[in-house]
């Protein structure tokens, strides 16, 4: 009696002890037990018998093996598992013309081989496997008596419609935009890139989390050693959660003190495709639209697919008005400070004395008057963006006009200030990268207090010093200022202008890829 009541005892414990060895994942390979009450024991321990916790128990035929499907409700398609497995099973064995086995390994070989009809199914015995396809929308069937489990491709929770980009606004172009499903985006990819040595290398990246990661590129034509660092990079990161591709970005990037976005995010599928037929490499990542593009250049967060869409006179004059806008994004403010507190004798004569008048009764010097007025913008920008879309471009529009007229009327500061805050916000916002477009935001500060300190010699000092970084930058060890530094004179037919499409021959240089000919024949 004493040895049953200790037997009783430990069968009683060990669903509680495997389950506490999973969540400690000290023990990655816990073996499935062959006793289907202990297995649901066990599942219902460790996920904590949620209520979307789905377990349908059931008999094989007018056999007494007893078996069981577990899933998640919500994640699991209920009406596919209804149809295509749980009445396909007992019609298929009530209608088999032979004999079902008694042994449970071969029921579950027969369940496997000749009755489930789902296109992607797969056999697993350890727990922590099992537990984790269940947890991604997957379902797990049970056979009494074998420590095997099918485990039924059945994923079915709601996604959004397919939409046009939201942070990306285009003129011409697809309209279609990533979804949070991974799968969808792999499907906007492959539709617009239909070569077998696309590849798309799947992980699992977060302890907890399990967040599934896609590596995306095309075989024959990215460099085999810029894939093999990625591979390494994602390898190492050893977080909980991974819940937006940003976390997978910081972890990867190659220096995180730059302000300087050293790894593309783009919702918009014909921008991923491009870069891949480059030769850059894409990373996907499950719950989220933003998929990064790596490596990149300043130059390419500068363009813009639609730079190729157009005639190459059309997507010159753009880019070179972006080139234009980024600077003045940058150094607008810092000009107008150097020039009225340090050099006014650079100003034309007509409107020094216009400038002079303007600002008269003004009781800021030009650094103060610019430092105010720039925060304000950024409040401004930072509050649109953070409000319902109907209100926040109120806001921003609105709230520009009445602030900077009442400041103004109030002799805070001058109208031409407000005119240079102005053209800065609409600089700013013709830079195609968001986070580009931070990075300036961030640096427009710097450049301001050297022009407050040594007037137009800080502003030559400040773009030095940027000039220094971003030649040192890199991204996944690939020059950030390519083709200028290193030079690659070779590319600069697709830098600050864009050359016919007949032009346009090989990949960049920088990429060292394995086909540098993107055409055979065309013009010269």
């Amino acid at each position: 009696m004493m040895r049953r009541f200790l037997s009783q005892r430990r069968q009683k414990k060990t669903p509680s002890l495997i389950a506490q060895r999973l969540q400690q994942r000290n023990d990655p390979a816990l073996a499935l037990s062959t006793s289907l009450q202990q297995n649901m024991e066990t599942f219902k321990t460790v996920l904590g018998s949620p209520h979307d916790l789905l377990i349908r128990s059931f008999f094989i035929g007018n056999t007494n093996h007893s078996c069981a499907v577990i899933a998640i409700d919500g994640l699991a398609n209920c009406d596919m598992l209804d149809t295509q497995v749980l009445r396909h099973i007992q019609l298929m064995i009530s209608t088999a013309s032979k004999m079902i086995p008694t042994e449970p390994d071969e029921i579950v070989q027969m369940l496997y081989e000749e009755v489930l009809s789902v296109v992607e199914i797969s056999r697993a015995t350890d727990l922590t496997k099992t537990l984790e396809s269940i947890l991604s929308g997957d379902t797990a069937l049970f056979v009494d008596g074998s420590a095997e489990v099918i485990i039924i491709d059945s994923k079915g929770w709601k996604t959004r419609s397919i939409e046009e980009p939201v942070s990306e606004g285009l003129v011409r172009g697809p309209r279609d935009g990533f979804t949070e499903s991974i799968r969808d985006n792999t499907v906007h990819i492959r539709r617009r890139i239909k070569d077998p040595n696309l590849r798309f290398e799947g992980s699992i990246v977060g302890r907890r989390s399990r967040t599934d990661v896609i590596i995306a590129y095309i075989e024959n034509i990215v460099d085999p050693e810029m894939l093999n660092e990625v591979r390494r990079r994602i390898s190492t990161i050893d977080v909980d959660e991974v819940e937006e591709s940003g976390f997978i970005e910081q972890w990867i990037e190659d220096d995180f003190l730059s302000p300087f976005p050293q790894i593309h995010n783009t919702e918009r599928p014909d921008k991923v495709s491009g870069a891949l037929f480059q030769g850059r490499i894409a990373i996907l990542v499950d719950g989220t639209p933003m998929v990064l593009i790596l490596p990149v250049t300043i130059g390419l967060l500068l363009h813009s697919p639609e730079d190729y869409y157009e005639r190459w006179i059309v997507g010159s004059l753009a880019r070179l008005l972006r080139y234009l806008a980024a600077f003045l994004a940058v150094y607008s403010p810092a000009f107008y400070i150097a020039l009225v507190t340090f050099h006014p004798g650079l100003i034309p004569s007509d409107l020094a004395f216009s400038i002079a008048a303007t600002r008269d009764g003004v009781p800021f010097p030009a650094f103060v008057e610019a430092i105010m007025m720039v925060t304000t913008m950024e409040l401004l920008q930072e509050a649109g963006l953070r409000l319902p879309k109907p209100i926040g471009q109120t806001v921003g529009i609105v709230g520009g006009l009445v602030i900077g007229d009442a400041a103004v009327s109030a002799g805070i500061v001058s109208p031409v200030m407000v005119i240079v805050v102005a053209l800065t916000a609409i600089a700013s916002f013709a830079i195609p990268s968001y986070h580009l477009a931070i990075a300036f935001r961030m640096i427009r500060f710097f450049a301001m207090f050297m022009a407050a300190i040594f007037g137009i010699y800080g502003v030559v000092l400040s773009f030095i010093a940027i000039m220094i970084h971003l030649s040192n930058l890199t991204s996944i060890g690939y020059p950030y200022l390519a083709p200028l530094a290193p030079q690659m004179p070779r590319d600069w037919k697709d830098m600050i202008l864009r050359a016919p499409v007949t032009f346009l021959k090989t990949r960049p240089d920088a990429l060292h890829t394995k086909d540098e000919n993107r055409m055979s024949t065309g013009g010269s």
